[in-house]
């Protein structure tokens, strides 16, 4: 205990140098703990909304935009598509769900999606309140929709046109919200969900507004002659069995002039981008790590040759060389342990505004309030950083006899 009290006193004696040497070490463990943090969460949030979906289909473009776009909501879609075309594909014997999407309005930012209870079902997800739409111009709230809107179940609004939001609203044709979904850590949280025939009588799509027919009108089963005029933005399509991955997508984009998408390809390769990225804040913070432990080599190695009265000193008072080498590995030691706590505290923060700024965007969901498995590493990686850093100068403090270090003096 006295050569760790000792150890931590010769520390703050030098507040310039052990401030430098702690701020660098800091650094470099939390852009690893940031990296850790963000891809774990993105990895879990892709994983989590592309469950069950095995293709997208859309108007031509870019397959990624597609994905995007119908998927995670994160982009504009490529454009619509003719409701027969789809659901052509829903009679299709290799498909065995077919979700249509329609895009193209927005409250306070968060998208209006017109779809099935399907798309509810397929994420397994609960009502917190009210229950699910019934009629067009009802709506289904997500949790973060509801929350960062204020709206409640009863309650009425107008779509802005656009997905952005700040678009011209459809005060004409205001939405009734008729439930509010529970948090289900999905794509869903950020959604107003509605019937697809709320989304054409808001756009006055074919000979007139989809109210005027029934309420109970499908619209994957309505009226050819009015089925020709109404168009969605996507599909989403599980498959019957695994081998439709082989012919599918082929069929659709080449004898149809829709585009089919595979999500696991498209995100593969976003991750792989991605991933290019966090490999170089890894490398920054790999860099940040090497220049820490090479000023608290040269800092150690100077407190050897600047303390060579007080080892002297210590050795004559019985101090053994063990006990002196301890000595500077627990300097060490103590910048190691006082990193740690500010680096993992650092990258946490730092995942936390990035979760706050993407969360203003509607944007996938972060967290600073994660704790992961894999961050024991980087206390582990500090401690070693420090203890070979100090290796050399402990050995020398170590080999050196009082005589010789008084001397020297």
């Amino acid at each position: 205990m006295k050569t760790i009290a000792l150890s931590w006193r010769y520390l703050v004696s030098r507040p310039l140098a052990a401030g430098l040497n702690l701020l660098l070490l800091s650094l470099g463990l939390a852009a690893i703990t940031f990296v850790l943090l963000t891809r774990a969460q993105i990895d879990r949030a892709f994983e989590r909304d592309l469950a069950g979906i095995d293709a997208v289909v859309g108007a031509k473009g870019s397959p990624m935009q597609l994905i995007l776009a119908g998927v995670f909501h994160l982009d504009v879609p490529p454009g619509n598509i003719p409701l027969t075309a789809v659901q052509a594909l829903a009679r299709d014997p290799r498909v065995a769900q077919l979700i249509p999407l329609s895009l193209g309005d927005s409250v306070q930012g968060f998208r209006i999606v017109g779809t099935t209870p399907d798309y509810l079902r397929h994420y397994g997800v609960q009502l917190a309140q009210g229950q699910v739409w019934q009629a067009p111009m009802e709506v289904v709230l997500g949790a973060q929709a509801a929350q960062a809107t204020g709206l409640q179940a009863g309650q009425v609004f107008a779509g802005a046109h656009g997905l952005g939001g700040g678009g011209a609203a459809h005060a004409a044709h205001p939405y009734r919200v008729s439930g509010v979904l529970a948090p289900c850590s999905c794509v869903l949280d950020r959604l107003v969900l509605t019937g697809t025939e709320s989304v054409w009588q808001v756009h006055e799509v074919g000979h007139g507004q989809a109210g005027e027919h029934d309420d109970d009108h499908d619209e994957a089963h309505g009226d050819g002659h009015e089925n020709e005029q109404r168009e969605i933005t996507l599909a989403l399509i599980r498959y019957r069995s695994p081998l439709a991955a082989v012919s599918f997508p082929r069929f659709v984009n080449s004898t149809t002039n829709l585009q089919a998408a595979a999500p696991a390809l498209e995100i593969t390769r976003l991750l792989r981008m991605v991933g290019v990225g966090a490999d170089v804040l890894r490398g920054f913070g790999a860099v940040l790590l090497l220049t820490a432990a090479l000023s608290v080599f040269i800092a150690l190695w100077n407190a050897v040759r600047e303390r060579r009265a007080d080892l002297a000193l210590l050795r004559m008072l019985g101090a053994s060389p063990a006990r002196l080498a301890g000595l500077l590995l627990c300097e060490a030691l103590w910048l190691a342990v006082l990193a740690s706590v500010l680096g993992l505290a650092g990258g946490h923060l730092l995942t936390a505004l990035l979760g706050f700024l993407l969360q203003a965007e509607q944007s996938l969901p972060l967290t600073g309030w994660l704790w992961l498995g894999v961050e024991a590493w980087v206390p582990a990686i500090a401690l070693g950083v420090a203890a070979l850093a100090a290796l050399l100068p402990a050995f020398s403090a170590y080999r050196v006899e009082a005589g010789q270090l008084l001397n020297s003096k």
